[in-house]
């Protein structure tokens, strides 16, 4: 029983530290852009406002604070259902 509880804990360690890890910036792309705007909830790549942890956590779809990397010159083509991407962000 007690190599089981040591088991689990252990796995949901991991599950956690896992987590954690992914939180951060992606790394830098210099040959990409930050489009900022586009990214659907949870797909960003960074910069998600107070209160989040970077990548991965904007709160919901295009959210104007949270952005992606793109190839160079594409991001302000990209359109969404609230308008198209911005190299700076967004109040939306």
């Amino acid at each position: 029983m007690k190599t089981a509880t040591t088991l689990s804990a252990a796995a949901l360690a991991a599950v956690l530290t896992a987590g954690i890890a992914n939180a951060g910036p992606v790394k830098p792309q210099p040959n990409m852009d930050k489009c900022y705007g586009i990214a659907k909830a949870g797909h960003n790549d960074c910069a998600a406002g107070a209160g989040t942890s970077c990548a991965g956590t904007s709160r919901r779809d295009y959210q104007g604070n949270a952005w992606k990397y793109v190839a160079k010159g594409t991001c302000t083509q990209i359109r969404t259902p609230t308008g198209t991407g911005s190299l700076t962000p967004k109040a939306r």
